[in-house]
């Protein structure tokens, strides 16, 4: 069983190296950009080539894996039987196209699903986030410390600064009253990167209201090998079929919010 494991890890490495030099080829030629639910969902040609380019390794070196994609070339799945890669080629895309950087490659593997192998790859700056399962988190390829418990006041939570104000998604007022009681609040626009960074204790807590399982896959699978917890707003399992309200936080802290601020 290892060994599957390990040659699993071996070309999603190789893969995902060549995605990164694929998107950074990509900085000086003319974007495509399209919108997708709304003026603020972009999808570029460089996504859509990408996640094509992984499904076709995939593809051709594990003919019997599944594949949940973002852009479109991925299975049709109602189970998650067997192996699933859950692929965002590009997660933080508004990012990529305005900024050229804050955007990251994401990949969990499952097997009947289970995490068994997570990969955040942050393309611009080179940073590789990655866990096999029982393995631990690994940074560039050096293991990481497991996280430790803290304490509201003393994290920095990152949330988007939509779920502080008004809005149709959830009450707001509770995330307020968190983010004040909280030493400081991030946004970097990229689940993927803001889940890694909870994952390597660079931030404390990251909550979402809505999220789909490719925004959160490989992350989820490195916060739980450093010894972190992902819920959704419930505190619940996520579901990798279907979009989830997402709570990821070091240990003590994911209990303090749960319950003095998300307590309906």
């Amino acid at each position: 069983m290892a060994g599957k494991w390990e040659e699993i890890d071996h070309y999603a490495r190789q893969w995902i190296e060549e995605a990164g030099r694929r998107i950074r080829a990509s900085f000086t030629e003319q974007l495509t950009v399209e919108t997708k639910e709304s003026r603020n969902d972009l999808v570029t040609n460089v996504d859509r080539g990408i996640e094509q380019f992984l499904a076709e390794q995939i593809r051709r070196q594990f003919p019997g894996h599944h594949l949940l994609g973002e852009e479109g070339f991925g299975d049709e799945l109602a189970v998650l039987d067997g192996i699933v890669w859950v692929i965002d080629p590009i997660d933080g895309t508004m990012n990529f196209v305005h900024q050229q950087r804050h955007f990251a490659v994401s990949i969990g593997i499952f097997e009947d699903g289970i995490g068994q192998l997570g990969y955040v790859y942050d393309v611009v700056f080179g940073e590789l986030y990655s866990a096999q399962k029982g393995r631990g988190l690994f940074f560039n390829g050096k293991p990481l410390d497991r996280l430790q418990p803290v304490a509201v006041a003393e994290s920095v939570i990152a949330v988007n600064a939509t779920w502080l104000m008004e809005n149709r998604r959830l009450d707001h007022r509770p995330l307020v009253r968190l983010a004040k009681a909280a030493r400081g609040t991030r946004s970097y626009g990229s689940a993927a990167l803001e889940l890694a960074y909870v994952a390597a204790g660079r931030l404390d807590a990251y909550i979402s209201p809505r999220l789909s399982p490719w925004d959160f896959a490989g992350g989820m699978i490195l916060i739980q090998e450093a010894g972190g917890i992902v819920t959704n707003l419930d505190g619940k399992p996520l579901d990798l079929l279907s979009r989830n309200s997402v709570l990821a936080a070091k240990p003590g802290v994911h209990e303090e919010i749960l319950q003095r601020y998300l307590q309906h």
